[in-house]
């Protein structure tokens, strides 16, 4: 009887530790088209970019068990909300409608929209206005959809689900102009995947914000944990080393 009480106890305190001992998953979400934040790398079939490799040094850094999922840019936030994943690392501006609904961490890297056009097309444009009247492209769910659609100065905004589908429309001629995250655009062009497609160098962007990591609503300690982990790899230049290593500039 005793030796039944005993291992009843001890079975007891292993359930009970199961939960602390056994680190709960974090499920990141992130997109297989945001080169290079964040792609699909057909030879190992993992998502990859500068956003995996940070929020992979935070959970080192923080003791938490992230797993990367990927899933379309537009169904990042849904996806956080309905706690389908726990984190968005990501090419994720974060802006005032998009913090009504997700707790973002302190900015990261900022940069604003790149323009692309046909090679054919020389034009020395550095405003949006240069394209008055042309229908143009951008990527759904973006920050730039909106707010190129506010200026009312295009015959049409087409929103399309990738960046490399806007590259091809434009490396076709059937777009005008593209608009899309600058960093995304100069790798995928330095890529040499679409060349009828130039990145102008001359255009001033408008849109400009700073990428962060985003948690759910109301996740204080999450998030206090990853601010806590990415001030620590800013000071020990561990982000710098990350955004070298992905052709970008480090901050200054």
């Amino acid at each position: 009887m005793k030796r039944f009480v005993q291992a009843a106890v001890a079975a007891l305190a292993l359930f009970a530790a199961a939960p602390g001992s056994a680190q709960q998953v974090l499920k990141v979400g992130s997109t297989p088209t945001g080169i290079p934040f964040t792609f699909l790398d057909t030879k190992t079939n993992t998502i990859q970019g500068i956003m995996v490799d940070i929020i992979t040094e935070v959970g080192k850094d923080a003791g938490l068990n992230v797993q990367i999922e990927p899933m379309a840019f537009s169904a990042l936030i849904p996806s956080l909300t309905s706690s389908k994943i726990d984190i968005i690392a990501a090419a994720m501006f974060i802006t005032a409608p998009r913090k009504e609904v997700v707790d973002f961490s302190d900015p990261i890297y900022s940069y604003g929209e790149g323009l692309v056009v046909p090679k054919t097309d020389t034009k020395a444009y550095t405003t949006q206005e240069d394209l008055k009247g042309e229908t143009v492209g951008a990527q759904v769910g973006t920050a730039f959809v909106d707010a190129l659609k506010k200026t009312g100065l295009f015959a049409d905004v087409k929103a399309y689900d990738t960046i490399p589908d806007i590259l091809r429309d434009v490396n076709t001629g059937r777009l005008k102009a593209g608009y899309a995250d600058y960093p995304i655009l100069a790798y995928n062009l330095k890529q040499g995947g679409f060349p009828e497609v130039r990145l102008v160098d001359g255009y001033k962007p408008v849109t400009v914000g700073s990428v962060g990591i985003g948690v759910r609503k109301g996740e204080t300690a999450l998030l206090g944990k990853i601010n806590a982990s990415l001030a620590k790899l800013k000071a020990n230049g561990t982000i710098d080393k990350i955004l070298e290593k992905w052709g970008q500039k480090a901050q200054g």
